[in-house]
This record gives structure tokens, sequence and C-alpha cells, in this order.
């Protein structure tokens, strides 16, 4: 971990009278590091819109299959988790350090819950590094010079954006930190991302009154997308296949179901 990142450092900024985003995911993960609050939003969400719970659970899998696919079969050794939620099992650095041990991973949140379990994210094998950063996505320039000291930015670096820019409801803001972020990686790089939506055919159509419910009643805000808005983010990389799609379907079983929230890795020309 480097000098200056304590992941007790943000303790004064938690709220828990209000339901918190990382909470309540972990909530439907079947986690235990949420409040009273997280569990009666995650569950009245829930009841509105049932297939949150799969949502949640194929967004964890996609993960694992993204870094799996990543560290195995494109050789990427150095990692850019933003958005990194709460540990929870087979994180990013557990799943790339069992392929490869001397990978190199960075996280990256801005929720203070996160911060405070932070340090169970700092179990690096003896061969890798792992490290931690309080920081925005907002800031994408914040990020990638914090980023650069722990990783080598001349060599290519998956950035992953799982469920994270749909934090940033305008669009044209969000399209301009993917651009910036894999700006200043090089070719070679991926983009590894999730996002929510509304499109009917991902079974999305329930998500705009749940998302309405969340923003009246939880934080940070956040907003669904349809899959020409999603697809906007991969704008100069090429996708792998098979797309965007929904993440359930990303490199899984064709039985897989289907859920509302796409999924893509796309690399860097």
């Amino acid at each position: 971990m480097s000098e200056g990142h304590s992941p007790t450092a943000g303790t004064a900024r938690l709220d828990t009278s209000v339901a918190h985003n990382a909470r309540v995911w972990n909530h439907w993960l079947g986690g235990k590091d949420n409040y009273e609050v997280d569990q009666r939003v995650g569950d009245h969400i829930a009841g509105m819109f049932p297939v949150i719970r799969a949502v949640a659970r194929a967004d964890r899998d996609f993960l694992g299959r993204a870094v799996r696919f990543l560290a195995a079969e494109r050789g990427i050794r150095q990692f850019l988790d933003i958005g990194t939620g709460l540990p929870t099992a087979d994180n990013t650095h557990e799943i790339a350090q069992r392929i490869a041990p001397e990978s190199r991973i960075v996280y990256v949140d801005n929720d203070p819950i996160v911060l405070v379990h932070a340090r169970s994210l700092l179990t690096s094998s003896p061969e890798g590094v792992t490290d931690y950063l309080d920081a925005d996505v907002r800031d994408p320039d914040v990020i990638m010079r914090d980023a650069a000291r722990t990783l080598d930015l001349d060599q290519p670096v998956a950035v992953m954006m799982l469920g994270i820019l749909n934090f940033v409801p305008d669009t044209g803001e969000a399209r301009d930190i993917v651009r910036r972020i894999m700006a200043a990686v090089p070719s070679g790089s991926h983009l590894v991302l999730t996002h929510p939506t509304y499109d009917a055919e991902a079974g999305g159509a329930g998500n705009v009154a749940a998302m309405e419910f969340w923003n009246a009643h939880a934080t940070p805000p956040i907003t669904a997308r349809g899959h020409a808005e999603i697809a906007g983010f991969l704008d100069g990389l090429e996708p792998v296949e098979p797309g965007l799609v929904p993440c359930s379907r990303w490199r899984a079983a064709a039985e897989a179901a289907v859920v509302p929230q796409y999924g893509a890795v796309a690399v860097k020309p």
C-alpha cells in the first residue's frame, strides 16, 4: 500500500442515516457490511424490481470472467478498478494474482465505508502490489496521477468501470471521463464496464420506477441508459466479442438469464 493512503481516513464522512449504494449492493449480494436503512431501501427496491439481486450477482460474476480473460488470455498484469465497492469474495486482485501473482492493482472509490474496509483489498501476493485511492470518478486526472505511483502507465492497463458511470448523470461528462482515462493508458489497454439499462429487451422496463425510488431515498443518484448511449463509452476502442451485451451473457453459458445490466470489454488499438 502506498504511503499516504490510510483506509481509516474517511470515517468522519460516514453517514448511516441514508441508504448508500455500496452498502445496499452489499446487502443484495448477501453481505453483512450494511445497516438497517440499507436493508429497508434495498428490500423495497427488490420488491419493485425483483431482478435486482440477480443483477448484483451477474455483475460480480462478470467481473470474475473479465479479469480471468484479461489476465489469462490477454496477458494484462495491471488493473485500475474504479468504483471498487465493498470487498467481497474474489476481488479483482485475488482473481488476477491467482493467475499472475505479479499483477498490480489499484482500487479507487470515494465511499467512506469502502475506505473503512479497504485494508481487506490490500492483501496482495508477495510478488504483486495492491493500492487504494480515495478519489472521485469525476476527477480522472487525479486518479491517473495517483495511480501512476503504483502502475506503469507505459504498459497496458485494464481499466475497470463496473457500475460507476451510472452515477454520472450527464452522458457527455461520463464519456469525457472515459476518454480522459483511456487517453492516459497505452495501446493494448482495455476498458471493462457494466451499466444498468432501461431497455425492455434486456428486462429493464421496471428500472425507471426503481431508480426514481432510489433517487428519492438513497445516495448517490443513479441513472440508466440505453444500449446506444452505453456503446458510446466504447468510442475509439475495439470491443472484444461478443461486444456490448447483458453482462450475464458476456462469455457465459448461452442459457444464462438476461439481466438489465450491459457489460463489455474493449481494447485500445
